[in-house]
């Protein structure tokens, strides 16, 4: 098995990949004529969107992220070569600022934002990198 994408749910799916190419300079993968489906190029995982309606179908009492609620329980890492200018770049784009870069004792350096929908990003080099 292997994990092949990860879904955030959004109000706006268009304005969700607008948001990812300029904070995190993701380029999208595949955006369906609908605008209610996307993914963005991030490697050999794709990160997907999909129009909010559609997890309501499928999975009643779905609680949906928003900037003035507490973020949800999981987080998007993406890596970065530099993470001070991820975030920076980020911040400048419009995400939140939740920890400024730091160093961790293992060597890798952490940074958290939240995007335009609330959802927890981090922003990291690679472990052991």
């Amino acid at each position: 098995m292997r994990l092949g994408y990860v879904i955030l749910y959004v109000p706006d799916v268009t304005a969700s990949v607008a948001f990812y190419g300029c904070a995190f300079g993701l380029a999208p993968r595949f955006v369906h004529e609908s605008g209610q489906y996307a993914e963005l190029e991030t490697g050999g995982t794709a990160l997907a969107f999909a129009e909010e309606g559609f997890v309501g179908q499928t999975c009643p009492g779905f609680r949906l992220n928003r900037r003035a609620e507490a973020p949800a329980g999981f987080e998007v890492g993406l890596i970065a070569e530099d993470v001070p200018a991820a975030f920076a770049r980020a911040v400048a784009a419009g995400a939140i600022a939740v920890a400024e870069p730091v160093t961790k004792p293992w060597g890798q350096t952490v940074a958290y934002v939240r995007d335009e929908d609330g959802v927890l990003v981090e922003l990291c080099s690679a472990v052991g990198g």
